[in-house]
């Protein structure tokens, strides 16, 4: 398999894709794009094997299967390997989680456009209050998925799953931010940050040459 991706300072997306093809246990060759760059600009409009993702990413390359979409990737490597390495196994469990994958998948408009990813960033930004809402919503559900199904673990539902392969882009935005979290979600991040495949991340990040001005909003802290 071939994971494409694209700037791991800034692509929330390709995180997740990313995440969701470690989660797998599959071997995956990794191509990493820089999605501002010229060459992935004139890539896009070229008839290739990239069209099939209208030039976005992450787009996974399994053979002659293409999927694009980090959901769809998900679902698509929980296919290959077994949902249960993504969901959690409880049917109210996996029901939350289902949800709040779906909601993550489709909503926080203000947040994204907010606080855009930065890994490598400490920003102070002024948030709008669409955006608070947004963080008031997001704490709420973690509040609920920990207490209602987090004993076996540090993470949402326990043991990493996909709900925090979804949200581990939250995160990274609350730290990068400074934002402000009650204790439980303090330590929940703690968990996250440490977790191996996230210091691969960070550490990538940290070392990538580009950068995108239009996602380095705010003062720097």
């Amino acid at each position: 398999m071939k994971l494409i991706i694209g700037n791991k300072n800034y692509s929330s997306w390709s995180l997740r894709g990313w995440l969701a093809a470690k989660q797998s246990g599959l071997h995956f060759e990794e191509l990493t794009v820089n999605i501002d760059g010229d060459d992935w600009q004139a890539m896009k409009r070229e008839k290739g094997e990239f069209v099939p993702s209208a030039g976005k990413v992450p787009v996974l390359w399994d053979g002659d299967i293409v999927v694009w979409d980090s959901l769809a990737i998900l679902e698509y490597l929980g296919d290959k390997v077994g949902r249960d390495r993504f969901w959690p196994k409880p049917d109210g469990a996996r029901g939350m989680a289902r949800s709040m994958v779906a909601e993550m998948h489709t909503s926080y408009l203000s947040l994204r456009r907010n606080c855009p990813v930065n890994i490598r960033g400490r920003i102070a930004v002024d948030l709008s209050d669409e955006t608070k809402a947004d963080i008031v919503r997001i704490l709420g559900l973690w509040a609920e998925a920990r207490a209602r199904f987090g004993t076996g673990g540090p993470f949402l539902f326990g043991t990493f799953c996909a709900a925090d392969i979804f949200y581990a882009p939250v995160v990274s935005r609350f730290i990068t931010y400074g934002i402000g979290v009650p204790g439980f979600a303090e330590a929940y991040m703690q968990a996250m940050w440490e977790h191996a495949w996230m210091q691969e991340w960070v550490e990538a990040a940290s070392a990538e040459e580009w950068t995108i001005s239009q996602f380095e909003v705010g003062d720097k802290a």
